[in-house]
C-alpha cells in the first residue's frame, strides 16, 4: 500500500507564538502514525516560488494522512499555525 504524506509550505510570521504549534502538533501527529521526514532545514527553490519553511510528514497510507489532518485534536492545534504563519498544506499519496 502506498504511503501518504502531509506536506506543508510555511512562512512563519510570529516565531515565538509558532513554537507552541510545533510543541503541540508533534505528539498528536506522531500518535496518529506520522513520522517527520523534513521539518525546516536548509532549502533552495531553483524554479518557481514558495514559502520559507517546508515540512514533510510520512504516514502508513494516504487515508492515514487524511485522517491525521482532519483529526479534531490536530485541527484545534492547527488554529495556532493559522494565526502565526501563512501556509499551504498538501495531502499526497506516495508511490
Amino acid at each position: 500500500m502506498p504511503k501518504g504524506y502531509i506536506i506543508g509550505h510555511i512562512t512563519v510570521n510570529d516565531p515565538e507564538a509558532y513554537k507552541e504549534y510545533v510543541e503541540k502538533d508533534t505528539p498528536i501527529l506522531q500518535r496518529l502514525g506520522g513520522a517527520f521526514v523534513v521539518r525546516g532545514g536548509q532549502s533552495e527553490v531553483p524554479e518557481g516560488e514558495t514559502l520559507n519553511r517546508h515540512v514533510v510528514i510520512e504516514f502508513p497510507s494516504f487515508e492515514a494522512a487524511k485522517a491525521a489532518y482532519n483529526d479534531p485534536e490536530y485541527q484545534k492545534v492547527a488554529e495556532i499555525r493559522k494565526r502565526t504563519a501563512d501556509s499551504v498544506i498538501i495531502l499526497v499519496e506516495g508511490t
